[in-house]
Parts: C-alpha cells; sequence; structure tokens
C-alpha cells in the first residue's frame, strides 16, 4: 500500500528564512493597513477642509516628493547605516506624521507635514521603509526561495491594505451611530495611523543590529552592478510617473464625483481589488518559475494596463469596477519578479544601494503624477489621469521586454544537471 504524498502547505515564511524576515512581514501588514486606510480617508479629509482637486493632488504630490527625499538621503548612505537603526526612526516618523496631519488645516502645514512624514496617497509601498526592508529579506532567504519570500512580502501587504481601505467606511459608520462630528471620527483615523507606527517601531527593535550574513557580504555602493541598476531605474520611473497619474487617493476621488460613492462604497471596492492583487502575487511565483521573471513582469502587466486605459469609457459603475477588479488582479503580478530581479542581478553587497537606487527614482517620478492628475481632474471629470497612466505603462512594459528580455538572472539560466 503506497502512502499518500503530503499535501503542499503554504507557510508565511519560506523555509530557511532568518527569523527576522517573520518581523519584516509583520511590521509590513500593520503599515500596510495603514496605508490602507489612509489612502481612502486622506482625499475626503482634505475636501472636507476646503481643497479641490488641484490642491489634493499636489498634497499627494508633497507626500511622494517627500518619501523620495528621504529615500535618496538613506540610499547614499544605505551601506554605511545599520537596518534596525533606519528603520526604528523611519517608524517614529510614522508616529510623529499620523498625530500632527490631523492638527493642521492650511494647505502651507499640510504641505510641509505631508513632504516631511510618511503619509502614503497609494495603494502600494513607496516609503523609505521599502528599499530598508527588502534589502535586509533579500539576505533572509536561500536565493531560490527569494521571489517566494517577495511574494509573501507583497501578498501581506496587499491584504492588509485591503483590510484597511474596507475599514475606511468606519469613522463614517462611527459618526451616525454616536452623533459624534464625522471630521472627529476621521481625524481618529489618523492616531489610529500613529499607533500602527509605534507597533512597527516596537518590532524594529527586536530586529538583529545587523544582516544575518552581514559578515561574509558587506553591504556596499554600487559598483559592478551600477549599468543595469541605472536602466532598471530609468524604466521604473516611467512606469512610477504613469502609476502616479492613479495613485488611490485620487482614483478614489475620481469614482467619488464621477458615479457618487460612499466612502463606505469605494472601502468595499478597494478592498476586493487588493484581495484580488493579493492573490496575484502568489500566482506570480508559479508564472515567473516558468517563463521567468522579465516575462512575468511583462505578460501580464499588459492586459492590466489596457484594463486602466478603458475604464474611463465605462458606461456605467458596474463596468467600470469589472475593470478595475480584472487590473488588480494582473497588475500586480510585477511587484515581487521585479524586486527579486534587482536583487539577483546585482551582487549581495550591492543590494541595499540597489533597492535605494531603483526606488528612489521610482518615487521622484510618481510625486509628479498626482499634481498632474488633479489638475486634469479639475479640467474634466472624463478620467484622463487613467488613460494617460495605462497608455505610459504600456510603454514601459514593452520598453522593458525589449531591453531586458536577454538578461537573465543566474537561478533562470541553464547550467546543466542540479543535484535534489
Amino acid at each position: 500500500m503506497t502512502a499518500e504524498a503530503p499535501a503542499r502547505r503554504f507557510e508565511i515564511v519560506p523555509a530557511g528564512a532568518a527569523p527576522e524576515a517573520s518581523l519584516l512581514l509583520a511590521s509590513r501588514a500593520l503599515r500596510a493597513f495603514g496605508d490602507g486606510l489612509i489612502s481612502l480617508l486622506l482625499p475626503v479629509h482634505l475636501a472636507g477642509l476646503g481643497f479641490g482637486p488641484l490642491e489634493i493632488g499636489a498634497l499627494a504630490t508633497a507626500t511622494l516628493a517627500g518619501s523620495a527625499a528621504l529615500t535618496l538621503a538613506v540610499g547614499l548612505v544605505a551601506h554605511r547605516l545599520p537596518g534596525r537603526g533606519s528603520l526604528v526612526g523611519a517608524a517614529l516618523l510614522m508616529v510623529l506624521t499620523g498625530l500632527a496631519f490631523p492638527l493642521a488645516e492650511g494647505f502651507w502645514p499640510l504641505f510641509l507635514i505631508a513632504f516631511v512624514g510618511t503619509i502614503n496617497p497609494s495603494s502600494g509601498d513607496v516609503s523609505v521603509f521599502l528599499p530598508l526592508e527588502q534589502a535586509r529579506l533579500a539576505h533572509a532567504v536561500p536565493d531560490q526561495h527569494r521571489t517566494g519570500l517577495f511574494a509573501r512580502y507583497s501578498l501581506i501587504g496587499s491584504l492588509s491594505a485591503a483590510v484597511g481601505a474596507l475599514c475606511a467606511g468606519g469613522p463614517e459608520m462611527l459618526a451616525a451611530a454616536t452623533g459624534i462630528d464625522p471630521d472627529a471620527a476621521i481625524e481618529g483615523a489618523f492616531v489610529l495611523y500613529a499607533l500602527l507606527g509605534l507597533a512597527s517601531l516596537l518590532l524594529y527593535r527586536h530586529l538583529p543590529e545587523s544582516r544575518a550574513d552581514a559578515a561574509s557580504t558587506p553591504a556596499e555602493p554600487l559598483r559592478r552592478s551600477r549599468g543595469i541598476v541605472l536602466r532598471l531605474a530609468a524604466l521604473f520611473s516611467l512606469d512610477a510617473f504613469a502609476g502616479g497619474l492613479v495613485v488611490q487617493s485620487l482614483l478614489a476621488l475620481w469614482l467619488f464625483e464621477r458615479f457618487g460613492l460612499s466612502l463606505a462604497a469605494a472601502g468595499a471596492i478597494f478592498f476586493w481589488t487588493g484581495v484580488l492583487s493579493a492573490v496575484s502575487y502568489l500566482v506570480a511565483v508559479r508564472i515567473a518559475a516558468r517563463i521567468g521573471l522579465i516575462n512575468t513582469m511583462v505578460f501580464t502587466h499588459l492586459p492590466a494596463n489596457i484594463c486602466l486605459v478603458l475604464v474611463p469609457f465605462a458606461p456605467n459603475l458596474g463596468t467600470a469596477i469589472a475593470l478595475l477588479l480584472v487590473r488588480s488582479l494582473l497588475s500586480q503580478m510585477d511587484v515581487p519578479t521585479r524586486t527579486s530581479y534587482v536583487m539577483a542581478v546585482v551582487t549581495p553587497g550591492e543590494r541595499a544601494a540597489a533597492a535605494s537606487v531603483t526606488a528612489v527614482p521610482r518615487s521622484l517620478a510618481s510625486a509628479l503624477g498626482p499634481l498632474l492628475a488633479g489638475h486634469l481632474l479639475a479640467l474634466s471629470g472624463f478620467g484622463w489621469p487613467l488613460v494617460l497612466g495605462g497608455g505610459l505603462k504600456i510603454i514601459y512594459d514593452l520598453s522593458l521586454l525589449g531591453m531586458f528580455r536577454n538578461v537573465r538572472p543566474p537561478e533562470e539560466v541553464p547550467a546543466g544537471p542540479r543535484r535534489a
């Protein structure tokens, strides 16, 4: 009688991962929940203060530009900074941001807090946390499990952000049930954001002071991998600029104005888009194992961007939601594969610098998008930012395929029979 093979189980942390991987995944979950919550409440809070689409777009630009500046500052000295100290400092900044944001009412005080702080208007992580965590994660697991770990990192972030978006209707329901001022309820959400930053800080304090392999692969600035990293950074910047045109806060604002959605309804929509994005991260690992990282990045991204271009032409809300859901199922498969690709084509010592060098131009480019999107929305309610953003992303996909289809990471290059 033949024994049945044990069923494969999904493990939160891949086999062989260092203990710090669990701490980084937990902090990712906390921060992503806060980002998902605030990304929908931010336009409502700002509109309640009397700001229009252009001002809201400018403040979203300030948040992304500030994140880029901070990431650049960290990236220039990433090879000399202890990862734990940098992450603890970033978490402290998150606490201060959550406490300060509801206290300001004028445009310029809000602009300053947005620039200096960690508020994130998008559904993805574009903050200084990202390159710092990614560099540590890349060293926390054997190379063959790296894509899987980054997929889990993205999966947890997407699911947590989806739950945060779903909870965005909470202040509205709390105000209706208790009779408190709706604006005060929304301001309470920013305090919750600060508490999530405090919880992340406590997690970071349990990280080892240095990476597990720091002695064997000390961090160093970009040298041998400079050329490929700069080319990737340029392409990623184009994609990020296009993504900045459709950050979640402004996409929510367009849905509010175009279809008259309530905050709770918008939260439900973004919850399901987040869930579908989370599913796509796991699928991306299997697809990448079959067709390679670059092919996975391009051939899942293209149809997603076509859907994005079509959303403003949707004749009704149902069609627009269907297109957004299909887009969400496909558009994020390039996130773990992109990160894994960058970590694979550079030397281990250059990974921290490569993560920052590719993240900084992305953040700078994405910072320009919301301001332009806000201007376009102020001129017309049609949804031109979605059309322009989707079109630029299609150009990015085709350029990436043309430039890097033959640049394969070591694990994708056939090297004869391998031992099991």
